[in-house]
């Protein structure tokens, strides 16, 4: 590999997708489990949406989103696995050996997982729009979800990459993707924030990020095109990426000079 990031960046990362595709098993339960989800809350959940408060709006609609960031959580671990394989079997030794951009070594598996993430986000798409989805902004709405779904992916793929930088441990890199589950229950999971009715967990979905993301994505598929409430999501992404890959590149750069 030369010396160019973006070569390296690619080669990386199409190793990456070629080790996912040849083990399907890493990436089809996380796919399978959101989409179960998916119609179980719309065949358990949907008469909710007749309540005042919801005005009528489609509940598939409402209750998309969740399955969608379930499935950017479970993906990104993908990273972290990634990489930690790859320190196992000596890979990330002998890349360490190359010419090969200690950047691209990092965004390589970052970029893998995010990729993943997009073609599961099509996957789940397809499935809600086979059970009745309707988009209020149309086609480009539903552009919207997928950029947001990717990007909050991304912002885990690099938290993923960090930690298993951080701990060359494939139990450790897995279990320290999972703590962030909770964030999708505390949040406006299930009903709008206005019929949450526990305080305490009013504040936790006021100061949660995810509660951003699900606003925006069901801001664009249900209200229309609300410029503010739909940057709030974006708002979460950028800061939540700028976090997460600052801590995977800071990991590699240890990683690096211990290796």
């Amino acid at each position: 590999m030369g010396n160019n990031v973006f070569k390296d960046t690619w080669l990386i990362t199409k190793r990456n997708i070629i080790t996912t595709l040849r083990n399907p098993f890493s990436f089809i339960p996380n796919l399978m489990i959101s989409a179960f989800f998916l119609l179980v809350y719309e065949g358990g959940l949907s008469g909710i949406s007749q309540l005042p408060t919801f005005e009528g709006a489609n509940y598939l609609a409402f209750i998309l989103p969740v399955s969608i960031v379930s499935a950017a959580i479970g993906g990104a671990g993908g990273a972290g696995q990634g990489i930690v394989k790859d320190i196992e079997n000596g890979f990330f030794s002998r890349l360490l050996l190359t010419p090969a951009s200690r950047l691209a070594i990092v965004l390589g598996p970052i970029i893998a997982g995010m990729l993943q993430l997009f073609v599961q986000t099509l996957f789940i798409l397809v499935i809600a729009y086979l059970l009745g989805l309707e988009s209020a902004t149309g086609f480009g709405g539903i552009l919207f979800v997928i950029l947001i779904a990717v990007g909050w992916g991304l912002a885990f793929a690099g938290y993923s990459a960090g930690v298993a930088l951080r701990t060359k441990n494939a139990q450790a890199a897995q279990a320290g993707t999972f703590i962030f589950f909770p964030l999708i229950f505390l949040s406006t999971t299930f009903v709008p924030y206005e019929l949450i009715e526990a305080q305490w967990l009013k504040v936790a979905a006021t100061i949660n990020p995810t509660t951003y993301i699900f606003e925006s994505m069901r801001t664009v598929l249900i209200d229309g095109w609300q410029f503010w409430d739909l940057m709030q999501g974006v708002f979460a992404i950028l800061i939540a990426c700028t976090i997460t890959i600052t801590f995977a590149a800071v990991s590699a750069k240890k990683a690096v000079s211990r290796g």
